[in-house]
């Protein structure tokens, strides 16, 4: 893909989204105080004042409507409508070959973002209400577990055993889900580190052909740039000091939506020398995963419960080590950014180019770890 042409589809995916979710999120935030879903200061939260949750409503919004839109605008251009002869001469040459292709995903997109729609409910009633953990658990595993067997959107990972791919596609699914919504406790923390890992996930994408039509994957690249759109949105109002927070509404569209475009996308051939970029979506992920893997151990080495809610994740650990908030939102940041670009390296690198990328990944999660757990040590003793 030229240069001109990838800054138009990085404009044309990101702007709408990211002006539909930041004027929603005006209106959201009234809508927020009337229902009543308020987040109040409490000794496990780092926020000194009551603020409005229901941004994640704003979120489903940037990501709802420009493709309700787009469908629309495209069903008639297709359909030869006068109404939209205007559109077409707009329409980039680099475009017009792939719209007949995006007509025919849009069903599966909009399976997709039913499921996302499903679970932002579900998130919207746990933030009004306080919905219990092992009902939230099994209903994102019931919509995860939908999608995997009846829409058949799972890892393959060269395993020949469907059962088994069935069932790490669904914990990959949740597992992000959680780990997004776990990390949702600084302001602009979980819908930044979103916001990078789509990012980084969509340059996969557009640097790494689908082995069949030798042609960018411009639709989960989309779908992704469309949810960064709408993060970016939100985020503008989510910036410290935040105005109001995506709540597990939120969290819980966003890490369903980024994981299942990971299990939509390609990363290598079958029989190809780089098999090991299947690993992509992994690396891009290390830090939510890091962090959602690190305060489950740290609350049952504990003896507490893995879904108590307290001060012990990755960015508490930080501010614990002398870092301010926002040092420790930008460290966060960055470290989710590194891993990112390894995910880029592992499409263009031979075996042991990999496995150094790997390895360099593990190292810095390592050299976090070693020094949150002194820091930890020393505050205890």
């Amino acid at each position: 893909m030229k240069t001109p042409d990838l800054i138009w589809f990085v404009c044309g995916t990101v702007i709408p989204s990211f002006l539909v979710s930041w004027i929603a999120v005006r209106y959201v935030r009234r809508l927020a105080l009337r229902w009543q879903l308020v987040d109040r200061p409490g000794t496990r939260k780092v926020h000194l004042t009551p603020t409005p949750m229901g941004g994640g409503l704003a979120i489903w919004l940037g990501v709802i409507l420009p493709f309700a839109v787009g469908q629309l605008l495209l069903g008639l251009l297709r359909a030869g409508s006068p109404a939209v002869a205007w559109l077409e001469p707009a329409i980039p040459a680099f475009v017009r070959p792939h719209l007949d292709g995006l007509a025919d995903q849009m069903p599966a997109l909009w399976v997709l973002l039913g499921g996302g729609t499903l679970l932002m409910v579900v998130g919207l009633l746990d933030d009004r209400f306080g919905l219990g953990w092992r009902l939230r658990l099994g209903l994102q595993c019931l919509v995860a577990a939908v999608c995997v067997v009846w829409q058949g959107w799972r890892f393959t990972a060269f395993i020949d055993v469907p059962w088994i791919t069935w069932g790490l596609s669904v914990l990959w699914i949740v597992a992000l889900i959680n780990s997004f919504n776990m990390l949702d406790n600084m302001d602009a923390l979980s819908g930044g580190v979103a916001a990078i890992a789509a990012s980084m996930l969509a340059a996969v994408l557009l640097v790494k052909p689908d082995s069949q039509t030798l042609q960018p994957q411009l639709f989960v690249a989309g779908l992704l740039l469309v949810v960064v759109g709408a993060l970016l949105g939100f985020l503008w109002h989510n910036r410290p000091p935040a105005r109001i927070f995506m709540g597990d509404a939120g969290s819980y569209f966003v890490g369903f939506c980024i994981a299942v475009t990971t299990l939509l996308a390609t990363y290598t051939e079958y029989h190809g020398t780089r098999q090991h970029a299947v690993l992509a979506p992994l690396c891009v992920m290390a830090v939510p995963l890091y962090d959602m893997v690190s305060v489950i151990w740290i609350r049952v080495r504990e003896g507490r419960s893995p879904f108590e809610a307290d001060k012990s994740h990755f960015s508490h650990r930080l501010v614990d080590l002398g870092l301010t908030k926002g040092q420790a939102v930008l460290t966060i940041y960055l470290t989710t950014a590194t891993c990112g670009l390894g995910a880029l390296l592992l499409c263009r690198v031979d075996p042991l180019g990999a496995a150094i990328v790997l390895l360099m990944i593990v190292c810095i999660l390592g050299l976090i770890a070693i020094l949150e757990t002194t820091a930890r040590r020393k505050l205890l003793s």
